[in-house]
């Protein structure tokens, strides 16, 4: 069985263009659902992951995961992704390191054993997590948390002047971002009141065009001094055309940041080709790699360089809070606080990284070594795709009870489907989907956010949940 695809609604975002799969009246079925899965060429990455069992879910103690239970249906890696099977064998290999040679850990690479010595793990992580941006390993580095990351690029790539001062941010930002902008602006002695300019949709409006932005850049293209919005949406799931809108905004002169939380592992990125200034994400949704996982940071080549022309003892880099291993590891231990910046996003991190926190990065990296964002990306447009199929079938906008607030467009979406639900039915409908084994992640007032993953989910899982929410709306 093929799924027939269609050039229609055929647009250009983010460099690639995407086509929007068709399904015939035959679609709706078990069997058709089955089918998608048996062709589908990635399936036995899904065998790379443990589902967690509805019986553990059920259950209020501590219990060994159930590789053969019956798994529960898990479109929730928008807000956590699940465990990878790699993760108990680094993590394993990681603390028998530690236990059986110590500190040496630091500097030797033991044969059998998945990971780099310590004082390279960093770049181990690195080295992978730069395929899943579209960068240099150079311009890549996993440190911190996705704001304690922000905070730190903006301090170096927020630079008010007399004139520019403002920070042009997306209306509903996620809090932490919003926090992130509003204490650097009082930082610089700054009324964030005057200095945050929120850019929303035309009224009675989820999606926010390309052109809305860009004439809020124009509107402020003498008093602004960056730019700074997520690749997707949360709330509503919908994807910025990054390059189009890093162009037009560089081209006002304003320094181009974007929080790639839930693009990272979720749709092809090219942050060195789109000339990104700075970027940051979190590893713990579509990355898989746990909860509160480390993060990373993206810094353009052009921002991490360091000029020695003036001598050894007097490097030029971009002004960036500095820390102990943001320097040069062939003088790092000298000891003798003169900053040698390591060039490139390495040179921002700032202090000894977490090699418990780098060991869980790494195995789930490992997972993306065995795929590309490309492959990931095109399952992706057919999850998404025959969800929206199913959820809008049989009904219409009279009688549906539920709106898709994400776009319709494949460009201009990731793997998530946002589904705004009529007054009062939240809490019935998450409810009726948590008993059946089915976790999804909800938002007050009433939006129910359904992310398939096509690293572990299936269609089959698509084609159920859409029976039992259905059934959840009608009861």
């Amino acid at each position: 069985m093929t799924i027939n695809m269609t050039a229609s609604g055929l647009n250009e975002t983010n460099g690639v263009k995407m086509s929007k799969p068709v399904f015939t009246a035959t679609a709706a079925s078990k069997e058709y659902a089955a089918a998608l899965d048996t062709e589908d060429p990635l399936h036995k990455l899904r065998d790379l992951f443990i589902i967690p069992s509805k019986a553990n879910l059920a259950s209020k103690k501590l219990a060994k995961p159930g590789l053969s239970e019956d798994p529960c249906i898990y479109f929730c890696g928008n807000s956590l992704g699940i465990q990878p099977k790699a993760v108990g064998k680094y993590m394993e290999a990681q603390l028998d390191t530690w236990s059986s040679i110590g500190v040496c850990g630091h500097f030797t690479t033991l044969e059998d054993s998945p990971l780099q010595q310590w004082q390279l793990l960093s770049e181990q992580a690195s080295a992978s997590m730069c395929k899943v941006v579209g960068a240099s390993a150079e311009e890549v580095a996993a440190m911190g948390t996705l704001t304690t990351n922000l905070h730190f690029l903006l301090a170096s790539f927020y630079k008010p002047t007399e004139k520019r001062q403002k920070i042009l941010m997306d209306w509903k930002a996620f809090p932490s971002d919003h926090y992130a902008i509003e204490s650097h602006i009082a930082w610089h002695g700054l009324d964030s009141k005057e200095n945050m300019v929120l850019i929303g949709p035309e009224e009675g409006q989820y999606e926010i065009s390309t052109e809305k932005i860009f004439s809020y850049i124009d509107k402020h293209a003498e008093d602004a001094a960056v730019l700074l919005l997520p690749g997707i949406q949360y709330y509503t799931g919908q994807l910025f055309d990054i390059p189009r809108i890093t162009a037009h905004a560089q081209s006002r002169g304003l320094i181009v940041g974007w929080d790639l939380a839930h693009a990272y592992g979720n749709v092809e990125i090219k942050l060195h080709e789109w000339n990104v200034d700075f970027a940051a994400w979190c590893t713990y949704k579509y990355g898989n790699a746990g909860p509160g996982a480390m993060g990373g940071l993206f810094v353009h080549e052009r921002h991490g360089q360091v000029d020695y022309s003036a001598g050894e003892d007097a490097p030029k880099f971009r002004h960036r809070l500095t820390g102990w291993y943001g320097g040069d590891r062939s003088v790092r231990f000298q000891m003798d606080n003169k900053f040698k910046p390591i060039p490139g996003a390495n040179g921002f991190v700032i202090s000894n990284p977490s090699v418990i926190d780098l060991t869980t990065l790494c195995a789930a990296l490992s997972v993306f070594d065995q795929t590309s964002m490309m492959d990931l990306r095109q399952k992706s447009v057919k999850l998404t795709a025959y969800l929206e199929y199913l959820l809008l079938k049989d009904t219409t906008e009279e009688t549906r009870l539920f709106e898709i607030i994400t776009p319709s467009d494949p460009n201009a979406r990731g793997a998530q489907l946002s589904l705004l639900l009529k007054p009062g039915l939240l809490h019935k409908v998450a409810e009726r989907l948590q008993d059946a084994g089915i976790i999804c992640d909800k938002r007050e007032p009433g939006v129910v956010r359904v992310a398939p993953v096509p690293l572990y989910n299936t269609f089959s899982e698509v084609y159920t949940f859409v029976e039992t929410f259905k059934g959840a709306l009608s009861s």
